[in-house]
């Protein structure tokens, strides 16, 4: 009889849960999934799958008033907010059998709804029932941060959690928080019809990306009718009104609804973690090892609830790790690799960037070259009328290899993936520039901001030879 009835218990049914169960039951491991509610998370329910049909259906909004610019009369969108809600849920509705009860059973999980709490290195108990198993995966994930405002009530406060059940479109909506979430929801409802404020404490939106990119934001941001006040932090709250106070001056916003988006934290708490012995850090995160290992030995964990990067696509990719090493060990084990890892922000344009930024490989005290492209000079950019943006790439002083690239443009995330696949593999940007690239797209934005770099990177030493040489053919 073996000693313990499972291989694997994973914690948490979001995107990182749902990958390490789907590892292990691929590898006829004997693993139970437990979720305390709905499966597929926060992604799939409140997070990018709502935020995206949504944007999507602002993005519509945004082009059919913008129909004069493409020589179209009498074109305008009439927006009927609850269909656009209705939309949003039925797109959840689509995607969700591929992370149900039915398609993970039917994969050979043993999926239980109830609370977890970790009794022993080797035992979860789900609502009093209790669940040996060899090796647990914690994906518990995150949730909103909370930022009390004296005076706030909570009935006036959206998060990313609550947002997607109302039914009427404020009429003026408060963001607080210039991050993704922020800057993608603020253009979003601003395009469908609300009076949007935008407040972000530090003097720049998107603060992870060089100042630029926050800059050419925020234009667009007030060119489209949203207030952006960038320097500003939220004091308290009389009525429906919010005292904001910045360097120089103190706002008063009047609102009827605010979005609190101030980032997110580490869901860890009544799991038992703490009377095992498990780290956490100082943000509340998971301490995992380069193998995603706790500290302790049984107990590995992935996704939002270990950081730093709280995405989808790298919630995946460590679960995928975490079940691997969880089922392998001791015999063999996968490290994490995180020096190329992509993201994206669903601004219109978009943003996404790999790798280092200008201001980061500055900070190490890199000697680097930085390579402008901007998206004017891309002829698909022009035929859509969408030539706001630009291409940079980061790289070492007299190597062609990137260390980081930055995309601002329409399907920037998809832009993007060039660029990690030449990363990841150790391609240069001259590799890139031979590639031959489908004409009109806007993928050969990639391309041709390869070929500026290689423009301005060949020897001039070689150059001169070659002038003398076909100087000498014509003779």
């Amino acid at each position: 009889m073996s000693r313990y009835d499972h291989n694997l218990v994973v914690i948490g049914a979001g995107s990182a849960g749902l990958v390490a169960a789907l590892v292990a039951s691929t590898a006829r491991a004997r693993v139970v999934l437990v979720e305390r509610n709905k499966m597929g998370g926060d992604c799939l329910h409140t997070g990018c799958v709502p935020s995206k049909t949504l944007i999507a259906s602002a993005k519509a909004v945004h082009q059919l008033n913008d129909a004069t610019n493409y020589g179209l009369r009498n074109v305008q969108g009439d927006v009927d907010f609850k269909a656009v809600m209705a939309r949003v849920h039925h797109v959840i509705a689509s995607i969700a059998p591929k992370d149900s009860i039915a398609r993970y059973e039917s994969l050979g999980v043993t999926c239980v709804h109830g609370h977890a709490e970790i009794h022993d290195p080797h035992c979860v108990f789900v609502d009093g029932v209790g669940y040996k198993t060899k090796n647990i995966v914690i994906a518990s994930g995150a949730e909103p941060a909370a930022l009390p405002i004296p005076g706030l009530d909570e009935d006036d406060c959206f998060t990313s959690m609550n947002l997607w059940s109302i039914q009427e479109l404020p009429e003026r909506l408060v963001v607080v928080g210039g991050g993704p979430i922020g800057c993608e929801l603020a253009q979003a409802f601003n395009r469908l019809g609300s009076d949007v404020t935008l407040v972000e404490t530090e003097e720049r939106l998107l603060p992870r990306e060089d100042k630029e990119v926050g800059t050419i934001m925020a234009d667009i941001f007030r060119r489209e009718g949203v207030r952006v006040l960038t320097g500003y932090r939220p004091d308290r709250c009389v009525g429906k009104r919010l005292t904001v106070t910045g360097s120089i001056s103190v706002e008063e916003l009047n609102f009827d609804r605010i979005l609190i988006a101030a980032g997110r934290r580490p869901r860890t708490t009544g799991m038992g973690i703490e009377k095992l012995g498990i780290k956490t850090k100082p943000n509340g995160t998971l301490v995992v090892d380069r193998y995603l290992r706790t500290t302790v030995d049984s107990i590995y964990a992935a996704g939002d609830v270990v950081g730093p990067y709280q995405f989808t696509h790298m919630a995946g990719h460590q679960a995928w790790i975490a079940a691997a090493n969880a089922l392998a060990r001791p015999f063999w084990r996968y490290a994490l690799d995180e020096s190329v890892v992509p993201w994206a922000t669903y601004t219109d344009p978009e943003v996404a960037r790999v790798g280092l930024s200008e201001e980061q490989a500055r900070a190490l005290g890199r000697d680097v070259v930085v390579t402008h492209y901007q998206l004017d000079d891309v002829d698909r950019a022009q035929t859509e009328g969408q030539t706001e943006g630009f291409v940079k790439l980061i790289t070492a002083r007299g190597s062609d290899r990137l260390l980081g690239a930055l995309v601002v443009a329409p399907e920037a995330g998809e832009i993007i993936s060039e660029y990690v696949t030449a990363m990841t593999h150790g391609l240069g940007l001259r590799k890139i520039f031979s590639t031959i690239h489908v004409y009109p797209t806007r993928m050969d934005a990639a391309r041709l901001a390869a070929g500026t770099w290689r423009r301005k990177n060949v020897s001039g030493r070689l150059l001169g030879l070659s002038q003398r040489v076909n100087d000498y053919m014509r003779l």
